[in-house]
């Protein structure tokens, strides 16, 4: 392996619960010959997260909070990172293994992608069907390359000569990630699926924040694709669908009892904050719509989701 510098960008905000545990993985990974530097970009932060970050001799940079977004965040550090590798990880995320960052960047390397993005699993304190959503997206095999533009910058790689062509859109309150996959993949570029680069992604939060959360993503999904919407009719149905699904798999597994009111509040916050924020009702792709928010349909990429379901239900 030839003496490459990778670039760890990390953003953060009052992340000093998951912080410490995830600069330490990262000093544990097995990297060969392969150098790297890490780069938090902080908008605020009013916990201990900076104090974490300047322990492990991380390059810190600002932004302030109202100049804050997620594309305008990684442009930042992507500006600053000396790295040929961008690596996007969240602050609440932690590498399984010692062999995430290698694993994720491998592809770069051999050179038949420009970006990927690995496995999410969800941690401790992640809901029930937020589990089953990322069994969904993120399956046990990999996919390089894979078809589609859908990727996440929680757990990702990019050339960097690659984002000197295609900043990541700083207007978006969401989804950046995906709207710079569909730039690379209408540039006839590809991106891979490393399911061997797995983290745990670590969500615990209020449903109002749940709602925001998906809210603002629908909003970006729409500048994305915007053939995508969904009325309240789907809302109705995308919502039933999932808390019925979601039942099944609870009781099938024993855990119906301790989980039903939080898969109630947690896929009622999903769909309605989709709902909310897909407010522009265009022409619409009915499989695209399918595949991003009826709960039981699969891409091309997500064929083995019973099995990744079963792999998750192990883990709650």
């Amino acid at each position: 392996m030839m003496n490459l510098l990778a670039s760890i960008i990390i953003r953060t905000y009052n992340e000093q619960q998951y912080l410490e545990d995830l600069l330490q993985e990262i000093g544990n990974q097995v990297i060969d010959d392969l150098r790297y530097e890490v780069i938090i970009v902080d908008s605020g932060s009013t916990d201990k997260t900076l104090e974490i970050a300047k322990k492990f001799n991380c390059k810190i940079l600002h932004i302030h909070k109202s100049q804050f977004s997620f594309g305008r965040s990684l442009n930042i550090g992507c500006a600053a990172a000396k790295g040929d590798y961008l690596v996007f990880i969240s602050g609440h995320c932690i590498p399984i293994n010692s062999l995430w960052l290698i694993n994720l960047l491998k592809p770069l390397m051999v050179g038949n992608v420009v970006a990927t993005y690995g496995r999410q699993l969800g941690g401790k304190t992640t809901k029930f069907s937020e589990n089953l959503i990322f069994a969904k997206f993120y399956p046990n095999h990999s996919q390089i390359p894979q078809k589609g533009y859908f990727c996440n910058n929680a757990n990702a790689a990019l050339l960097k000569s690659v984002w000197r062509l295609y900043p990541f859109n700083e207007s978006l309150t969401g989804l950046e990630d995906m709207y710079l996959g569909k730039q690379l993949v209408k540039a006839n570029m590809f991106i891979g699926y490393v399911a061997e680069a797995a983290i745990y992604h670590h969500h615990h939060e209020p449903s109002s924040i749940i709602k925001r959360r998906y809210e603002r993503e629908a909003i970006a999904l729409k500048e994305i694709m915007p053939e995508v919407q969904i009325n309240f009719i789907d809302f109705l149905r995308y919502f039933t669908s999932a808390i019925l699904l979601d039942t099944f798999i609870a009781i099938k597994h024993k855990k119906i009892l301790s989980h039903f009111g939080e898969i109630f509040i947690f896929r009622l916050m999903q769909f309605w904050g989709s709902y909310c924020g897909n407010n522009e009702h265009k022409k619409l792709s009915n499989r695209m719509k399918e595949i991003y928010f009826y709960p039981n349909v699969q891409n091309e990429t997500n064929k083995k989701i019973t099995d990744n379901q079963q792999e998750t239900m192990e883990k709650i």
